[in-house]
């Protein structure tokens, strides 16, 4: 076919194509000759064009000793120096050379190709509030209008998250040299009270391979670092290890309290590809082996992650950004699928999905870190589970909030408790609380006990009073109110603080009975896996978890259970309380160091208080649970405070000073904030049973 081509072009048009030809290389040869000779003017004009711009936007001087063409395509600078205005020196190079290569330079690309520096330091310095590396932050909110041609920032809606995502991409990837020669270079990093140093003598990449020693604050630590750089395929490999030895970052600790350290970490981008011109995706995977964690608000122990692995799929569209649901976290024989997406347009919007296969429930709790969940060490379980959960939040409509979540059992039976040891309040135990993490003393839970109570022995009112503010549905559900918890999430969002939680009678009595009062993140999820146990199981029984759960509460100031509170407030038994008492009782579970303050000087209830009791009141007669009022106390002036506890009469009018005492002041305040929104829940879950 190609001689067949060959064939039909004439001799004419051969001699034309010819000269064409050859009067295009002359005229790129010219091109080159005068590029050649005017290259030295060329720099220099370019060098004086980024001294200019820094000066003026960035407020840093940049020192350059020479500058010089040292090959067709490469750059060599001397004594090189970034200088912050009136800041300290950042940084120093005493050589460096690159050269740029010129094919992808056509298409207004820049790739480096061949990279030698020697002799480099880079000093971050802080003092105080001021520091010679801020300009980074300021360059982060301004945009250069003039270059751009806006007139103002362009708002999310109009920014191309794929397009942004691959141009960062590519400014990345493309300044990787293929060829790279660091000599003797340091990072230092110093401000009041810490300072660290990096040193690196040598790093090298030679065909994409890349090795590196990394020693930290003078040989307290050597990391060894290799990789496989393959930038113009968007394929990356790096993995840092020492030796068998344990990597530390002890700025984290000496900065933030936390402790992070492992044996190997190795990170891959696998893969970078476009579908449908529209979405980008990353393929990538993470592992790290003997990652140890300890800071005290995720738990009181070094938490250790043995064995590791990440393989995620993170996908870039115009509006949003997505970890993949194909995404998989193995942690020994656990194997979980999380998904997260997070959308702009046309409101912010957030989705959280997790999901594991069925798998033997055994792989769930072996693959828990040591020192994450004390109280389940050494739980051995059979059967099998599969758990799913999903979650959407849109933010122009909170209250619309979705959350979903399932865990499917077959068979599902546990064969030893290990330091749970949940049916242990099937009969008498020892129960410690806790004032400011520390143990207030031993009570027994039992019979033994003459302050012990059976639930039978409670006031009805009480119970029902309690069951209506704290749980109403306890007795029908698993443990978990998918609706409260949705209603959590609404409240707490829309108020940008945690102001409402989700707790059920359930988790109230776990946290108490088998938890200690850390708090902790740890803690928390130790409280829901428990809660799971001890309902999934039936190991309890909930009138004996409600029993347990009246006799253990706190009440006031060193008053634990339901005998003590009626005792210390009313000089009565529990079986004797009337509505008005255990509506008030009810009222302070919440603060209950705070309940005192509700009563006046005589000893009856103060105002603010009296639509509280009307509300539980008239949800309590509308299910049953109380005779209606039509006055609407429902008890509320009645209560009588027994006079040891009545605070002291006010002064005379006349000699009345007009200032209350704060604490007292902001104490009332408080709890008339607590109960109007307790009266707000209540509501809210009275709808919703």
């Amino acid at each position: 076919m190609f001689r067949q081509l060959l064939s039909r072009i004439t001799k004419r048009q051969l001699v034309i194509g010819g000269v064409v030809l050859g009067i295009l290389v002359l005229a790129g040869l010219i091109a080159c000759v005068v590029a050649y000779h005017k290259r030295e003017a060329l720099l220099a004009s370019t060098i004086a064009r980024i001294q200019s711009r820094m000066a003026a936007d960035y407020q840093i001087d940049l020192a350059i000793g020479k500058a010089y063409f040292s090959g067709m395509t490469t750059v060599t600078l001397e004594e090189v120096k970034v200088l912050p205005h009136d800041r300290e020196q950042l940084a120093g190079v005493e050589k460096v050379s690159v050269s740029i290569k010129l094919f992808p330079l056509l298409t207004g690309d820049v790739r480096f190709g061949r990279l030698r520096v020697h002799d480099a330091q880079i000093q971050l310095i802080k003092k105080d509030s001021i520091s010679n590396y801020d300009f980074v932050f300021k360059g982060l909110d301004t945009v250069d209008t003039a270059e751009e041609g806006l007139a103002e920032q362009p708002d999310e809606a109009s920014v191309n998250m794929a397009q942004a995502a691959n141009r960062m991409l590519n400014s990345v990837l493309y300044k990787i040299p293929e060829d790279m020669e660091l000599r003797d270079f340091i990072l230092t990093y110093r401000d009041d009270s810490i300072s660290q140093r990096i040193s690196v003598p040598n790093a090298d990449i030679d065909n994409g391979y890349l090795t590196s020693a990394v020693f930290l604050n003078d040989n307290e630590a050597a990391w060894q670092v290799s990789g496989k750089l393959n930038p113009h395929k968007r394929q990356l490999y790096v993995k840092i290890h020492a030796n068998g030895q344990k990597i530390a970052i002890p700025l984290l600790e000496r900065k933030l309290g936390l402790k992070l350290s492992f044996d190997t970490i190795e990170t891959r981008l696998r893969e970078v590809y476009w579908t449908n011109n529209e979405f980008l995706h990353f393929k990538g995977e993470w592992a790290v082996k003997n990652l140890t964690i300890n800071h005290w608000r995720i738990a009181q122990k070094d938490v250790v992650v043995p064995d590791a692995h990440v393989d995620a799929e993170v996908i870039v569209g115009n509006s949003h950004v997505e970890l993949s649901k194909t995404s998989t976290v193995t942690v020994k024989k656990l194997v979980v699928h999380p998904f997260i997406r997070y959308t702009t347009v046309p409101d912010k919007t957030y989705a959280f999905g997790l999901e594991t296969p069925e798998m033997e429930a055994q792989d769930l709790f072996d693959a828990f870190p040591k020192g994450l969940f004390e109280s389940l060490e050494g739980i051995r379980v059979s059967g099998k589970i599969q758990y799913k959960l999903d979650a959407f939040l849109d933010t122009a409509n909170p209250d619309s909030v979705q959350f979903d979540s399932n865990m499917e059992q077959k068979d599902f039976k546990v064969n030893a408790w290990g330091n749970a040891n949940i049916p242990k309040i099937n009969k008498t135990f020892v129960y410690t609380p806790y004032e400011d993490e520390k143990p207030v003393r031993d009570i027994v839970v039992g019979p033994e006990n003459p302050n012990f109570i059976p639930l039978a022995q409670i006031s009805p009112d009480l119970r029902n009073a309690i069951l209506t503010t704290e749980d109403p549905s306890f007795f029908s559900h698993n443990g978990f109110v998918e609706e409260a918890i949705r209603t959590s999430i609404a409240i707490n969002f829309k108020e940008k603080a945690f102001k409402r939680g989700g707790s059920t009678i359930s988790m109230q009595l776990v946290k108490n009975v088998f938890l200690n009062r850390n708090k902790t993140i740890v803690r928390k999820l130790e409280e829901i896996l428990i809660v799971w146990l001890m309902e999934s199981t039936r190991a309890v029984s909930k009138e004996r978890m409600y029993e347990v759960y009246l006799n253990v509460i706190e009440w006031g100031h060193n008053v634990y259970g339901i005998n003590e509170a009626a005792r210390y407030y009313f000089s009565k038994h529990p079986a004797q309380l009337t509505l008005g008492e255990s509506i008030y009782l009810a009222s302070i579970v919440p603060r209950p160091k705070t309940g005192l303050y509700s009563f006046n000087y005589e000893g009856g209830l103060k105002s603010y208080i009296a639509p509280y009791f009307s509300y539980i009141g008239n949800i309590m007669a509308r299910r049953g649970l109380a005779p209606a009022d039509s006055s609407g106390s429902y008890g509320f002036y009645a209560v009588s405070l027994r006079e040891a506890l009545r605070p002291d009469k006010p002064v005379a009018a006349d000699t009345l000073q007009l200032e209350m005492p704060p604490t007292d002041f902001e104490t009332e305040l408080q709890q008339v904030r607590g109960l109007l929104d307790r009266i707000f829940n209540s509501s809210e879950e009275e709808e919703n049973q």
